[in-house]
């Protein structure tokens, strides 16, 4: 084979996310067991040593597909965000709604980054994405804390609504619930928990 002949050598930065992008694929084909640095390497077209070399193990592999999860997820709430008023309920609805617009497009990202994977949490690509991501929540959040209270409070009570919520819609649980019934909107259920601004 003559030298113009030899495939071209990709940069390592591109090269990275290759190989996540393969990573996703095979957790999108065969869920997280399923999931190995050498099928990483096929599927990307690369020596079998190169996942090694830029995640060192299937862990570094899974916290780096984690740490893309957290940067989409994140982008999703964000860009529905901007679309919103400045009311502090139109807010809160935007970044729930693109909390389940994420889910439902990324079903498997989803899954798996609160799926208790045993990821490196001292990354500071994870640690970043997943902080940002939780800022959003807490920002939005911010103005229905009162005085003297627990901003966690407002914060979990939010979260554990559109999580679950996508959680039963994602997996066709809500829809099993009510059988025949009409489930109800998200911004139903969000109204129920009567969140009034401070001011």
């Amino acid at each position: 084979m003559t030298d113009s002949a030899k495939p071209t050598r990709k940069r390592d930065g591109r090269l990275r996310e290759d190989l996540i992008d393969a990573g996703v694929a095979l957790l999108r084909d065969r869920g997280a067991d399923g999931m190995s640095l050498r099928e990483c390497a096929a599927i990307a077209g690369v020596s079998h040593a190169s996942p090694g070399y830029h995640f060192g193990n299937l862990k570094g592999l899974k916290t780096a597909i984690a740490a893309r999860a957290f940067r989409l997820f994140g982008d999703f709430m964000l860009e529905f965000l901007a679309k919103a008023d400045s009311a502090p309920k139109s807010q809160i609805l935007a970044i729930s709604e693109g909390y389940l617009a994420f889910a439902e497009s990324h079903k498997e990202l989803f899954l798996f980054m609160f799926s208790g994977q045993e990821l490196d949490q001292t990354d500071p690509d994870l640690s970043a994405m997943s902080e940002r991501a939780y800022q959003i929540l807490r920002d939005t959040c911010a103005p229905f804390v009162k005085p003297d209270s627990d901003p966690e409070t407002v914060e979990i009570l939010v979260w554990s609504l559109v999580h679950g919520y996508a959680q039963l819609m994602i997996t066709g649980k809500i829809s099993k619930a009510s059988p025949g019934g009409k489930v109800p909107a998200y911004k139903f259920l969000l109204d129920h928990l009567d969140l009034c601004p401070r001011g």
